[in-house]
């Protein structure tokens, strides 16, 4: 238990004075020229079963063993951050060993002896979630030069993933990790299989203290075909990108770039309402209320999907409309009324 004068001296210590000199973060992943990954953050890939998530944190781990470009992904380590952790949660030591082997095809590297600079784990066979999170924190502070640390499987961190104590506590986690030993982190969580949105209050958490959101998700018209796109990035986005799967030798298998994918098709979207600027939510509300000033709660819903998705570019499901219904309500842009009526709020209309 702290007493006064810790709390004191924390305090102090976090002040930050306008004549303070800080250096930006050292950028070490980027896709294309869009930063998805500084030292000091952590980062998010999403997507469904089956979209190929672990394929492309792959291709994220093969561009940071060699330091260069791989895919889309390209990497800039340090020379004293060049050892990477990976940390599978949910796959068999075999099929770890396969992932192994199809990052170091990737990275043009040998697969009959160890890499020097990746060190690949598998937890699965840990049953308490408490027990894989203290052996990965004791591996990130007791391996000399990491710089990249790969947990593929964080809800198997947490007992209960819609647990908003946990997922505070485990992305608190990763802030401190991420902070104090001065490296980059790569997350994995699946999506809900209804909608976009990540999964339970863990999804929640990382997307807002994420630096990047990948998304990854499989080509409706070609199933053996995965998109990669910017869901949450804080600089400027990159253009999707898609990948398919090819066969190098026995089981081994790594993703290429798929160059049939069009130039319509790479335009960068954005499937966060939060990243659309104050006027993009006021030319959507106003087609929203174009024939009705006042709507009910059924309507209003099923014209916001209509709008948005024209805006964003991809549709939302009922758990996103109504988080976005909520953060309109909470920005005063629209208006609550009596016996469940909404209404545009005519101030902020330019």
């Amino acid at each position: 238990m702290m007493n006064t004068t810790d709390y004191e001296n924390i305090w102090k210590k976090s002040l930050i004075h306008v004549t303070d000199e800080f250096a930006l973060p050292p950028v070490v992943l980027q896709a294309g020229e869009a930063i998805i990954g500084t030292l000091g953050n952590f980062s998010v890939s999403t997507g469904k079963a089956k979209a190929k998530k672990t394929f492309n944190v792959s291709a994220i781990v093969a561009a940071a063993l060699v330091n260069g470009q791989v895919l889309e992904y390209k990497a800039s380590f340090p020379k004293s951050k060049r050892t990477i952790l990976y940390f599978d949660t949910e796959q068999s030591p075999y099929h770890c060993q396969l992932v192994m082997q199809r990052i170091l095809r990737l990275a043009g590297l040998p697969i009959d002896r160890e890499p020097e600079h990746l060190r690949f784990s598998h937890l699965r066979a840990i049953a308490d979630p408490n027990e894989r999170r203290e052996i990965i924190r004791y591996a990130i502070y007791n391996t000399p030069n990491v710089g990249l640390v790969v947990i593929d499987g964080i809800r198997d961190l947490m007992l209960d993933i819609n647990n908003s104590t946990e997922a505070t506590k485990l992305v608190g986690d990763l802030m401190q990790w991420t902070s104090e030993q001065n490296i980059h982190i790569q997350t994995v969580l699946h999506l809900n299989k209804g909608d976009d949105n990540a999964r339970g209050h863990i999804g929640t958490e990382l997307n807002n203290k994420a630096e990047t959101v990948l998304q990854v998700t499989r080509d409706n018209t070609l199933p053996e075909r995965s998109i990669v796109a910017p869901a949450i990035i804080r600089s400027k986005p990159f253009d999707k990108f898609a990948f398919r799967i090819k066969e190098v030798e026995d089981e081994v298998c790594i993703p290429q770039i798929d160059l049939s994918y069009s130039d319509n098709e790479r335009k960068p979207h954005r499937v966060s309402y939060q990243e659309l600027s104050g006027n993009e939510h006021r030319m959507a509300l106003i087609q929203v209320f174009s024939t009705n000033e006042v709507l009910p709660y059924s309507t209003l819903i099923v014209t916001l999907k209509e709008a948005y998705t024209k805006m964003v570019g991809q549709s939302y499901g009922q758990t996103k409309l109504k988080e976005l219904l909520q953060f309109l309500l909470n920005k005063g842009m629209v208006v609550k009324e009596e016996r469940g009526k909404y209404r545009l709020n005519r101030d902020y209309l330019p």
